[in-house]
């Protein structure tokens, strides 16, 4: 039985604290998610509270087996497209100012940022729910709500293209 489940049970037994701990089980992943989908902090932190809110929301529609994770993968990614069509991003600044203890994790996530922009929609999401939040195929396929053989050749597709990008320069600031 999976801490999802342990959780789930507590909260069919009637604990209040039950929500409480889904949200703490899943927020970090959530937020992360989000800055990946938004311009900044502020928007991230967010729509990763409107993603919780939506949830608890609409929680007596959702029955669980097994899948709560996708279930909010797919309400982060709805509320991020929300609050992208309210605010269009801003550029990545050319020089990044070392303002954080983990300056290099930063720097890594800004070139990968730039890498994953330059593919196609379809291809990007893939990439960055697998590599930026470390999800499983099967569980990109859920969150997607698309086939795992789809999800496998897409990826296998766009690992292909920033293979080739990265062999001609790793240009990453050009689209």
């Amino acid at each position: 039985m999976t801490r999802e489940d342990e959780i789930f049970r507590k909260i069919e037994q009637g604990d209040s604290g039950g929500l409480d701990e889904l949200v703490s089980l899943y927020y970090p992943e959530i937020l992360r998610y989000c800055r990946w989908h938004t311009p900044d902090q502020a928007m991230a932190e967010d729509a990763a509270q409107e993603t919780f809110l939506k949830a608890v929301r609409h929680f007596d529609r959702y029955v669980h087996k097994g899948r709560f994770k996708a279930f909010l993968y797919q309400i982060a990614a709805n509320t991020c497209v929300d609050m992208w069509r309210k605010k269009k991003p801003e550029a990545l600044p050319e020089e990044l100012v070392y303002t954080e203890r983990e300056f290099d994790r930063a720097e890594q996530e800004a070139d990968l940022a730039r890498l994953v922009e330059r593919l196609p929609e379809k291809q990007r999401e893939i990439v960055l729910l697998r590599f930026a939040q470390d999800l499983t195929l099967r569980e990109t396929a859920d969150v997607l709500g698309l086939p795992l053989r789809t999800v496998q050749s897409r990826l296998r597709a766009a690992l292909k293209y920033l293979k080739e990008i990265l062999k001609e320069g790793g240009e990453t600031d050009a689209k």
